[in-house]
């Protein structure tokens, strides 16, 4: 639709912080929503004579930013939280997959509408899923993930994961929930074909994403990266998450797991890395050198014991950084916006201390530092002309952060705060903090009892 034709919103008396390129802040100001778009942002208020205003929201007291990015996360997690709560990631791992090898669709896409649910209602609007267990006779899990984030209402890139070392090969996956080589290609190529959509304002993407180094053969990494440059997709894995890992491929490949990558074709500027907790300074300057992105997930860090990831010198060396919820599993909350404060906290334990991050360098790694890992900066990620109109109106003058002067700082560092509005595309899903898109007290009894289900299932198997 035309600008001039659009229906516009018009949103006055706010603090803004657009993210663009300078870090330009307005104290006052306003934006103008034609149809997708952001048709203007400034200081003071909306230019006068503007045609075809459907809405104006006077936003007093509240901090615009653009909708926040999420780059790494397991939906079908959100119906085993709270299990295995003291392990280390292979103990985790161990403990959890005979559980998941029993999902199917209806647990699937149950456990994705809670996902998505609790990331937009928390000011997500730009979603991901990397999904990777596909038992025999399951159903269409990826439909069904898809499915629940167009009734989300949220921008997705579906990660096509994928397994093809079971117990039988060394994996820890039982053999039933693992792919063929050629089954994994071909399915993954065919979610491509029927789903991904390369346009600028596109609301479903398809990434090829085998699971992790101890989880795939070298083949599958391999093809995987051949058939997503072939279909012109981005590639997404876990890496360099624990030291296990890192002991894992010396052994087996006789290099470490940057120098693995590499050799299999998965370093570029179209490839992003969960974790990446376990660097060296020659793996972030490779991660630099190719433009390879981190999704960095600090919660999920934390409670399996993996570590601190080096993200002020990955920042440093000119590495894009986003940040991830993870799976929920391992992060029992399945908010991002709470991960702005954790990968602030948890960053200034490691060597640069307080240096190591501020306030608005945490924003940015959770909106432009994670459109720039999925591929997506210049559509979303920032509040700029011209970008599509994905954003959030965050509450800052209530109890709990009418006290703090600066909005970013109060956001970052202060409680978890309000949504009053969140826009995707020009569309409004969350109002008040509730989601306008689906019911989420329907979402929370089909949650409870499809992961009911899955643990009688899973004590009989």
């Amino acid at each position: 639709m035309a600008p001039s034709a659009a229906q516009r919103v018009v949103i006055e008396n706010c603090a803004i912080a657009t993210v663009d390129a300078g870090d330009t802040e307005y104290a006052s100001g306003y934006l103008v929503l034609a149809g997708n778009r952001i048709e203007s942002v400034g200081a003071g208020k909306a230019p006068q004579g503007l045609e075809n205003v459907v809405r104006r929201i006077d936003a007093t007291g509240h901090l615009v930013t653009p909708g926040l990015v999420n780059t790494h996360h397991h939906f079908y997690q959100w119906i085993t939280r709270g299990l295995a709560t003291d392990h280390n990631l292979f103990n985790w791992l161990v403990a959890l997959y005979p559980t998941w090898a029993r999902i199917d669709e209806p647990m699937v896409y149950a456990a994705a509408q809670g996902s998505l649910a609790m990331m937009a209602r928390g000011g997500v609007t730009t979603a991901m899923d990397h999904h990777y267990v596909y038992p025999r006779g399951s159903g269409d899990l990826s439909g069904a993930i898809i499915r629940a984030a167009r009734e989300t209402g949220v921008r997705f890139t579906l990660a096509r994961g994928s397994m093809d070392r079971g117990e039988s090969d060394g994996g820890l996956p039982p053999d039933f929930a693992v792919e063929s080589l050629d089954g994994a290609l071909a399915a993954t190529e065919a979610t491509v074909k029927e789903h991904h959509d390369a346009s600028f304002d596109a609301m479903t993407q398809v990434a090829v994403a085998p699971c992790s180094p101890f989880s795939v053969s070298t083949e599958l990494l391999r093809q995987g990266a051949e058939l997503a440059r072939r279909l012109g997709v981005r590639l997404h894995t876990h890496g360099s998450e624990t030291v296990e890992e890192e002991k894992f491929c010396h052994e087996l490949f006789g290099m470490g797991p940057t120098d693995y990558f590499e050799s299999t074709g998965w370093l570029g500027e179209d490839v992003w890395m969960a974790h990446c907790v376990h660097m060296n300074d020659s793996d972030i300057a490779a991660f630099a050198r190719t433009k390879t992105g981190v999704a960095h997930c600090p919660s999920s860090n934390a409670r399996l014991a993996a570590g601190i990831a080096r993200v002020p010198d990955m920042l440093a060396a000119g590495v894009p950084v986003g940040l991830g919820v993870d799976g929920t599993a391992s992060n029992e909350s399945g908010e991002l916006h709470t991960e702005l404060r954790n990968a602030l906290l948890i960053n200034r334990l490691g060597t640069h201390r307080e240096a190591a991050l501020n306030a608005r360098q945490a924003l940015r790694l959770g909106t432009y530092g994670g459109a720039q890992v999925l591929g997506r900066a210049a559509e979303t990620g920032s509040l700029e002309v011209g970008k599509l109109a994905d954003l959030v109106l965050w509450k800052m003058d209530t109890l709990a952060h009418a006290s703090i002067a600066d909005p970013v700082t109060a956001l970052v560092f202060g409680a978890a705060a309000p949504v009053t509005a969140s826009f995707v595309d020009g569309r409004q899903i969350v109002e008040d903090g509730r989601l306008l898109t689906v019911d989420e007290d329907a979402i929370a009894r089909s949650t409870r009892d499809e992961a009911r289900r899955l643990a009688r299932i899973a004590a009989q198997g």
